[in-house]
């Protein structure tokens, strides 16, 4: 980031006044197709697209250099099988069913790609039929599992790469997926094979909801036209649709609801990611997620046997934060409407088990997500206190980052942290062996938003 995206940017913020850009998104005729990378700079993207939260497609230019696109595919653009069972075979890959609903998802197995390769096949064959139905591989994690050296590059665009950042430093997981599958089945790279993606701006999903809330399961299905099941279907406009091409990549914005098909046999590389310019609509996600679960368990408080020891039980497990959709979220009650009747140690009780079960639902609880803005504010801090240029290489794997970014990213991270910080039910989390505590990291970053205004 140079300074004058910095500068844009932090104006850009300022005029939101604190608050989420609009829910409902911008009415658009196309997506835009990014052709040529010497004339498209991270600045140009960072403008256009990351701040404003617009999709694009990057042309197949974009990627000519990966090993993958070299490797995995054959001279026809088909699907190396001979490489990959040679160089992954015995690599354990999670796979779901698409022929199977289980709510809203697939249920999923685990088998060596060798056997996946060889139901792929045979599902080929077979006239892409089988018995076993339409069989995907689906977030396969090869960047922490395998060696991933040379399959592709981390395109500078997407540099600014929060998520995986975090992970990186605790060295326990990552978003980097693998997903590959026959037809019929956010930045994503078509390795070979097409897809056809559908997306609804921010804002659009709430009108696709049937008469119980939820989203469909398919935008495509014909039952959306029942305006019984979905009596909202008629307030939402018809959805973007993006070929993607063998080669091409495509930018998903936060919020867009969306929806892929697999036009032929397909490999893709895809990020999960955040960074500043989203921090805000995961934190209120976050707010969002824990008031829904505060108002299913409040009517416990009184018949559940050892209320308060449940209130206390910690998850034994931790894990990390996920921008993925995970669950529909309805409008709900805000804190201060709750019955006067609660105490105030039942609330608090209610607070600790709330976050327990938004953690195994979510994947996430305040607690992580203070741990996850630390980690990404300290590698920040480090970066200015080094006084280190762009280009140099600090952060997750590949990861370019320089001081304005730096900049940028502590400002936002100081935006959000306040207002965790200022958030009853944080304020309910034992912060006392916290390191730094919350309110010292929030006045070191607020001492380094200051003494960057002038960088």
């Amino acid at each position: 980031m140079d300074r004058e995206a910095r500068v844009f940017a932090e104006s850009h913020f300022r005029g939101l006044e604190g608050c989420l850009p609009r829910r409902v998104g911008p009415q658009l005729d196309r997506v835009d197709f990014i052709e040529k990378p010497d004339s498209f700079s991270y600045a140009d993207f960072f403008k256009g697209y990351l701040l404003p939260n617009l999709p694009c497609v990057f042309s197949s230019a974009f990627t000519e250099g990966w090993g993958s696109r070299r490797l995995w595919v054959t001279p026809s653009g088909k699907p190396n099988f001979d490489y990959l069972l040679q160089n992954y075979g015995d690599v354990v890959v999670p796979v779901a069913n698409c022929g199977v609903r289980e709510y809203n998802s697939n249920p999923k197995e685990h088998m060596p790609l060798r056997d996946y390769i060889s139901y792929w096949k045979e599902y080929i064959q077979g006239n892409y039929s089988s018995s076993r139905g339409c069989l995907y591989l689906k977030d396969w994690h090869l960047c922490r599992d395998s060696s991933a050296e040379g399959v592709f590059t981390l395109p500078i665009y997407f540099s600014s790469d929060w998520l995986n950042e975090y992970w990186d430093a605790l060295d326990v997981d990552d978003y980097r997926f693998i997903y590959m599958g026959p037809t019929g089945t956010c930045w994503s790279v078509n390795i070979c094979g097409r897809k056809k993606w559908f997306f609804f701006p921010p804002g659009q999903e709430e009108a696709l909801r049937d008469c119980h809330g939820s989203l469909p399961y398919d935008v495509t299905s014909p039952t959306l036209l029942d305006s019984r099941l979905h009596p909202m279907r008629d307030h939402c406009s018809p959805p973007l649709e993006v070929t993607q091409e063998a080669g091409e990549m495509v930018f998903v914005p936060s919020g867009w609801h969306h929806q892929v098909h697999n036009l032929e046999d397909t490999i893709s590389i895809n990020h999960n990611w955040v960074n500043g310019c989203n921090l805000a609509n995961m934190w209120h996600f976050l707010q969002q997620e824990l008031c829904a679960v505060q108002q299913e368990i409040i009517d416990w408080r009184d018949s559940m046997p050892d209320w308060h020891h449940h209130c206390q039980v910690s998850p034994s497990s931790r894990t990390g934060p996920c921008l993925r959709a995970l669950c529909s979220l309805d409008s709900m009650q805000d804190q201060q409407n709750l019955p006067r009747a609660v105490s105030e140690q039942q609330l608090t009780g209610c607070s600790f088990l709330a976050q327990v079960i938004m953690k195994s639902c979510s994947g996430i609880n305040f607690e992580e997500f203070y741990h996850f803005l630390k980690v990404v504010a300290e590698r920040r801090l480090l970066l200015l206190a080094k006084g280190m240029g762009p280009g140099k290489v600090e952060g997750g794997k590949g990861t370019r980052l320089g001081p304005e970014q730096a900049a940028f990213d502590i400002g936002r991270i100081a935006e959000v942290l306040e207002s965790v910080v200022a958030h009853p039910d944080f304020q309910r989390v034992d912060t006392s062996a916290f390191s730094p505590r919350p309110e010292e990291l929030l006045q070191q970053l607020e001492e380094a938003v200051a003494a960057t205004t002038s960088l």
